[in-house]
């Protein structure tokens, strides 16, 4: 009998993970999860669906959108690899810094012009890297350094300053947080902004709508297929709006490189690879995380019309359990093939280890998606 069978748990209170040493419970895990389609219908949630969450990372592909529509990327020759970057938190390993540098030459700006910090990366291999070698990450080793160098470009071809770009009235963060209420289908003021890890806003939203988000950027990449095949008698009948074709740009370049986007050992990473470009997905800070899965007969023998949106917040902002709860609502959703959920397998069912490599205990998923009515 679960918590809320037992009537001892709110319904938007309930557990979705538990993690045990031995057989005892060592710690419970509270989530939310909306499952929409590419009309922002809500087909299956667990929780609170409409919780409002500050999506961290994981908004970054809308931030990258509002850049995009500056017309940054064309004007400074900025490829779909810097676009990758723009929507990464990456490992701070060698390639995404070098990157980030090359982004920098491209815009005419420096790392003293970036309005992030430098901090210890998130791959415990760099890290150790970094130690050995006595080295100090300055702004370009961030995490979200692509993000700030897209907003130093954004920031240029709108025709302002690029000091002081990430604050929130900044012609440019105003652009941005505009651009964020729409693609989520919210009005301006209906979205919270606070500041973020990075020193940029970042957007707080209901979770249904960061799943909406996803679903935009998986839909997109349909239609746009869809033109491509079309032949050029009838394709002016079916040409994408300048939206969805920079939206599937963003599907494809997160796709494309997923290792810019996370590095070696992230769930982002191994995620996009895969599923071979079938889906895209993005972490954000304490615990959430967002996929798009374009349309398939799996998606529509889900109801779903078109592509799909699915978001996710674990509430104690727990990122093993994050990814052990993604991993299962793929098998729960029975999305892509046997073969690339196994690929995740070790993020499913984690081993806990003590420090002379024992197993300690387990993580056990006990959340159920429940269908919504339409």
């Amino acid at each position: 009998m679960t918590s809320l069978e037992a009537g001892s748990v709110e319904p938007d209170r309930r557990v979705a993970a538990t993690v045990y040493r031995g057989d005892a419970v060592e710690n419970t895990h509270v989530a939310h999860v909306a499952v929409v389609d590419a009309d922002g219908r809500l087909l299956y949630a667990f929780g609170n669906p409409s919780r409002v969450t500050l999506a961290r990372s994981a908004a970054k592909p809308a931030q990258a959108l509002a850049v995009i529509e500056t017309g940054a990327l064309e004007r400074f020759g900025l490829d779909e690899a810097d676009l990758a970057l723009m929507c990464a938190s990456h490992n701070s390993e060698e390639r995404h810094i070098e990157r980030t540098r090359q982004m920098l030459a491209k815009v005419h700006a420096s790392a003293v012009d970036m309005r992030c910090g430098g901090h210890p990366p998130l791959s415990e291999a760099v890290y150790r890297s970094w130690i050995q070698r006595d080295f100090v990450p300055d702004a370009v080793c961030s995490n979200c350094s692509g993000k700030h160098v897209g907003m130093l470009a954004g920031a240029q071809a709108i025709g302002a300053a690029i000091r002081d770009y990430q604050l929130p009235d900044h012609p440019l963060q105003v652009r941005v947080k505009h651009t964020v209420a729409e693609v989520c289908d919210l009005p301006d003021d209906g979205v919270q902004w606070s500041i973020d890890g990075c020193n940029l806003p970042t957007p707080a939203f209901p979770l249904d709508r960061l799943a909406r988000l996803f679903a935009k950027l998986a839909d997109a990449t349909d239609a746009t297929d869809a033109t491509d095949a079309t032949d050029a008698t009838a394709r002016s009948a079916v040409a994408v709006s300048p939206r969805t074709a920079a939206l599937a740009r963003i599907y494809r370049a997160m796709t494309g490189w997923p290792e810019l986007v996370g590095g070696e050992g992230r769930f982002c990473t191994a995620l996009m690879q895969a599923f071979n470009g079938g889906l895209v997905g993005k972490v954000g800070a304490e615990a959430s995380y967002a996929i798009g899965v374009r349309a398939s007969d799996q998606t529509a023998k889900l109801g779903s019309r078109g592509a799909l949106g699915i978001a996710v917040k674990v509430e104690d902002g727990n990122p093993t359990v994050l990814y052990a709860i993604v991993a299962e609502l793929l098998a729960q959703l029975d999305i892509g093939t046997a073969e690339q959920r196994a690929r995740l397998e070790a993020y499913r069912s984690p081993r806990m280890l003590n420090t002379m490599g024992i197993e300690t205990g387990h993580l056990s998923c006990s959340l159920t998606l429940e269908p919504q009515r339409q």
